[in-house]
C-alpha cells in the first residue's frame, strides 16, 4: 500500500462554510472535535458559530485562513471557518481488513460528482453493506455537498479510506474478497449472479467507468437487465439496484 499509517482525514468528516459549520454544531448527536476560525473571519454569522461552539464545549483554535482553506481544500467557499465532526464507523481500510473485514464492500473509482457520492453513501449504509471506500484520490471528497446528498448519512456511514481505488482492490482480492464490476454488455445478470458474501463491488466514474488497472483486476462482470432503449443508468442509480438486491433475502 501507498501508506499504512492513519490519517486524521480516518477519523474526521470536515465541513466548512458557515451554513454547514452552524449545522454541525446545532446537532447534538454529532461529535465535533474541533471548530477552526479563520484570524480575518468576522460578523455576525462567525459569532453565531462561536456562541454555538461554547454551548457544546467545542474547541475552537484561531488560524490564519490559508490555514483554514489547506484544511478545509476548498479556498473559495470556506468561509473562513471549518470544523472536523468525528465519524465513528470510519477508518482506513487497511486497519478494517486488519480487524477482520467480512461482508459485501462497495468500492467508488472515479466518481467524481458530490451528489453521487452522496447519494451511493446514503444506499448502502441503508442497505448494510460492510463498507464503503472512498479514495482520498480520484473520487469527490466527502465535503458538505456530499453530506447534504447523503443527508447526513456521511457521518455515519462505514467509509473506508484508501489512497486510491486500485489500492483498495488490490488489498481486498489479497485479502479474499471476490472483486465484482458492472457492465452492461455482460452475459451474466445481477439477479442470476450467486457471488460469495465476501464480495467487493467497484463502481466506476460518471463518464469513463472503471479505470484499466482496476477492471483488470474485477473477477465477475455483471449487467443490470434494462429495456430496450435504455443504455444505462446513473452510477447512484445503479448503486441503489446493485446494493439491495445483493441483501436481498432468498439469494
Amino acid at each position: 500500500m501507498a501508506d499504512a499509517s492513519p490519517s486524521p482525514k480516518d477519523r474526521f468528516v470536515t465541513v466548512y462554510g458557515r451554513n454547514p459549520v452552524l449545522e454541525a454544531l446545532a446537532n447534538d448527536d454529532l461529535v465535533l472535535d474541533k471548530l477552526l476560525v479563520a484570524e480575518n473571519a468576522s460578523g455576525p454569522h462567525v459569532g453565531e458559530i462561536l456562541a454555538a461552539a461554547r454551548r457544546r464545549s467545542v474547541p475552537v483554535q484561531r488560524v490564519s485562513a490559508e490555514r483554514v482553506k489547506k484544511i478545509a481544500g476548498n479556498g473559495k467557499q470556506d468561509q473562513g471557518v471549518c470544523a472536523d465532526v468525528v465519524a465513528p464507523r470510519m477508518r482506513a481500510l487497511d486497519q478494517a481488513l486488519a480487524d477482520g473485514l467480512t461482508g459485501a464492500v462497495l468500492v467508488l473509482d472515479g466518481v467524481t460528482t458530490p451528489a453521487n457520492v452522496g447519494m451511493i453513501l446514503r444506499t448502502a449504509t441503508a442497505a448494510g453493506f460492510a463498507g464503503i471506500v472512498v479514495p482520498r484520490r480520484g473520487v469527490a471528497s466527502i465535503d458538505p455537498l456530499v453530506v447534504k446528498a447523503s443527508a447526513g448519512v456521511a457521518f455515519a456511514a462505514p467509509i473506508l479510506k484508501a489512497w486510491t481505488a486500485l489500492e483498495a482492490v488490490t488489498a481486498l482480492r489479497g485479502a479474499g474478497f471476490r472483486i465484482a464490476g458492472l457492465d452492461a454488455t455482460s452475459a451474466q445478470s445481477l439477479y442470476a449472479a450467486r457471488l460469495p458474501r465476501d464480495t467487493a463491488y467497484v463502481l466506476g466514474g460518471e463518464s469513463a467507468g472503471l479505470g484499466a488497472e482496476v477492471a483488470a483486476l474485477v473477477d465477475e462482470w455483471l449487467a443490470i437487465p434494462m429495456a430496450p432503449g435504455v443504455e444505462s443508468l446513473n452510477v447512484s442509480a445503479a448503486a441503489a439496484v446493485l446494493c439491495f438486491e445483493v441483501v436481498r433475502p432468498g439469494r
